[in-house]
């Protein structure tokens, strides 16, 4: 759908919620406030958008599509220009913007997905398998197997054999989670970037603003 669409019913949905909060009489009463109101709230959006607009051009388009004539450009050309337009729109949002965004978008569909429990600062876990042991404290040492991944799926770290890690020296969502992690169990645990490698991210390796997903496995604990 066009941006512009997009635009036009967060126009229609700003004023239907104002008529909500005021008696619809008003509009009712007074057309030209009306028309007046929706001109200056799109005023105001395409100003950000679209500084260098012109004006008459927007005017006679808005005219002639409200009115039914026919249009200075075909159909084919208008969508041309507005899919030109958006892409490089999309192409001035800094990247930092846009991670966070995707970011967001992937820890809200995991979030949503049966089984999955919310720990403290936003970390996603799912139990694979139970663990009976002990859990470890902030200044242990614990044995691990795990594998790390990318939210597309990308391994890009994997234990071969187990691992010793001490739980000041690894990521605060790896020490935040295993000391809420009994020995035996196995968890999937989804890391917000803020938890992992934040913006800084980590090398070509892990770019910045990237949630990890881990499956690890608690093997032992060593005071």
């Amino acid at each position: 759908m066009s941006r512009y669409l997009f635009l036009m019913l967060g126009l229609a949905i700003s004023v239907a919620n104002a008529s909500a909060q005021a008696p619809s009489k008003t509009a009712e009463q007074d057309p030209h406030d009306l028309a007046y109101s929706l001109g200056a709230s799109l005023g105001e959006r395409l100003r950000e958008e679209v500084p260098d607009l012109q004006i008459q051009a927007l005017l006679d388009g808005l005219k002639q599509a409200y009115q039914g004539k026919p249009l200075a450009l075909d159909a084919t050309r208008i969508e041309q220009i507005l899919a030109i337009h958006e892409a490089k729109t999309a192409a001035e949002v800094p990247q930092s913007e846009k991670a966070l965004a995707g970011e967001q978008q992937f820890l809200a569909r995991e979030k949503a997905a049966s089984g999955v429990r919310e720990l403290a600062d936003g970390i996603l876990l799912t139990e694979l398998t139970p663990g009976t042991g002990s859990k470890p404290l902030a200044s242990d040492e614990v044995q691990v197997k795990y594998v790390g991944r990318l939210p597309d799926g990308t391994v890009f770290d994997k234990s071969t054999q187990p691992q010793w890690f001490r739980l000041d020296s690894v990521i605060s969502g790896w020490s935040s989670a295993l000391q809420q992690m009994p020995v035996g169990a196995k968890w999937r645990l989804v890391i917000p970037s803020a938890q992992a490698y934040g913006a800084d991210g980590a090398g070509e390796l892990i770019p910045p603003y990237t949630p990890l997903v881990f499956e690890i496995e608690l093997l032992g604990i060593r005071h």
